[in-house]
């Protein structure tokens, strides 16, 4: 790993070419002029983003592992819209308006289900799950001329990726694979599909949604915010990479210390935590500690074939390291073999100070039932975790407690003092550093939906 600060970014791995998919990709001139603050709470600026961007994008709906047989459905919520994605008779996923044709009442209330026939509440039409209507309720009291289109549910677009489901209210925009962004076979390496949601959670924080996004983006706040952290994670020698239409990724250190700190060979109790969480015995543990990185990826990769798992496809930073990784516009997943964080920052319906962050935890189950989630994923001790079924997803408003853990309530304090500071007469606009690259980066993206140049 680089440790030269006059670059633009560390590298990982100075010996791959960007064609591989943990090499340095080409720097990306995105400029470096501060943008109007009010981007970050004008109502005006939420409108434009609706109309211009979140109905003309790509958007993570879920994951298919929710949805795994036919009529189990998932519905998917942004703003005033809500989308039924519903999985077929032939395996592929559709996906419809939450909103019968008739009078425009919602055909679904819950987050998750599973039914073969959709039937409105309102006056019984039924509607078949590729959205074909089936049965209008008193049919011969309308007149032809009416109905005489058969209105079924209005169908939205829909495509899966590597385990990942992607709707776009757009009928005209690209297709996915042109605006993912990502290489070929990156999301694919992570097995996604054989993942499952072990917790879900919702919850409201007080400010816009980008500054949620901002936030994360960058491990140059750790230091100051998760100062804990420090002894576990390299934030300086994060490897930040951007690519096309939006997307970016950092390769974020696991299992050394940052460079900030002093005494980088002592093994302390950060270090022999995440080597007790990955199920070794820290007490045996010789070396000092910059050995453990390779010691904990040595120890993944021993227990990986003990439970049928495939991991020679990976490099020994990816197991260790989290490939943090933004999906434009809203989505960051945090990829690891054992399971991913998958977030999205989720704009609030009316006020463009507030957002939702929708966070899912993921885990790959095995047949060892003493097989666990690693400590650092940080989900309580009694989940199912085996992937039979799907957990409610738990909502909770400004102010309550999500049980995310310290670094996030940390990350739920500074995002309301940065909201109410983004509004002063004495900011005039984030002056972002090389650290904070792919912040830019997307908010380059971001305007140029606003611009019309997409």
């Amino acid at each position: 790993m680089s440790d030269r600060n006059d670059v633009e970014s560390w590298v990982i791995n100075p010996d791959l070419s960007p064609t591989e998919l943990e090499g340095k990709q080409p720097h990306i001139d995105n400029g470096t002029e501060p943008l109007d603050p009010y981007r970050y709470y004008s109502k005006d600026f939420m409108d434009m983003e609706w109309e211009r961007m979140w109905t003309r994008t790509w958007l993570l709906a879920g994951v298919g592992s929710d949805i795994p047989e036919a009529g189990d459905y998932l519905l998917y919520k942004i703003r005033q819209e809500e989308i039924i994605v519903v999985r077929q008779d032939d395996g592929s996923v559709k996906a419809f308006y939450n909103v019968c044709p008739h009078r425009g009442n919602r055909m679904v209330f819950n987050d998750h289900g599973s039914m073969m026939q959709f039937t409105c509440a309102f006056h019984s039409w039924q509607f078949g799950i590729n959205g074909d209507l089936k049965q209008i309720t008193d049919e011969e009291t309308f007149k032809p001329e009416v109905i005489q289109h058969r209105p079924g549910l209005t169908e939205v677009r829909c495509e899966t990726k590597a385990g990942l489901i992607f709707i776009n209210m757009d009928d005209d925009a690209p297709a996915l694979k042109e605006r993912l962004g990502l290489p070929d076979g990156y999301l694919e390496q992570y097995n996604i599909e054989k993942m499952h949601v072990v917790r879900h959670v919702v919850a409201e924080w007080g400010a816009n949604w980008k500054n949620g996004v901002d936030a994360f983006y960058e491990t140059y706040h750790l230091h100051a915010i998760h100062p804990q952290t420090q002894g576990v994670m390299a934030d300086i020698g994060t490897q930040y990479d951007l690519y096309p239409h939006g997307s970016q990724r950092m390769i974020v250190p696991i299992g050394c210390k940052s460079p900030r700190v002093k005494d980088q060979e002592t093994v302390d109790a950060g270090l022999n935590f995440l080597m007790t969480s990955e199920g070794m015995d820290a007490s045996k543990f010789k070396g000092s500690a910059n050995d453990v990185r390779l010691a904990i990826a040595m120890h993944k990769r021993e227990r990986a074939k003990k439970l049928g798992f495939d991991y020679d496809h990976f490099t020994d930073t990816q197991l260790m390291d989290s490939w943090a990784t933004g999906i434009f516009p809203n989505v960051q997943i945090g990829m690891h073999p054992e399971g991913c964080f998958l977030m999205r920052f989720m704009p609030h319906p009316t006020d463009p100070q507030k957002f939702y962050y929708d966070t899912m935890s993921l885990f790959r189950p095995a047949a060892d039932p003493n097989y666990k989630t690693p400590d650092w994923m940080g989900v309580p001790k009694d989940l199912d975790l085996s992937g039979e079924t799907r957990p409610d997803t738990e909502y909770y408003a400004i102010g309550e407690d999500a049980n995310l853990g310290e670094v996030l309530s940390q990350d739920v304090d500074l995002l309301e003092a940065v909201q109410v500071g983004t509004r002063s007469r004495g900011f005039k606009g984030a002056l972002w550093g090389e650290q904070e690259q792919r912040i830019r980066h997307y908010h380059r993206e971001v305007d140029r939906y606003i611009d019309g140049e997409k």
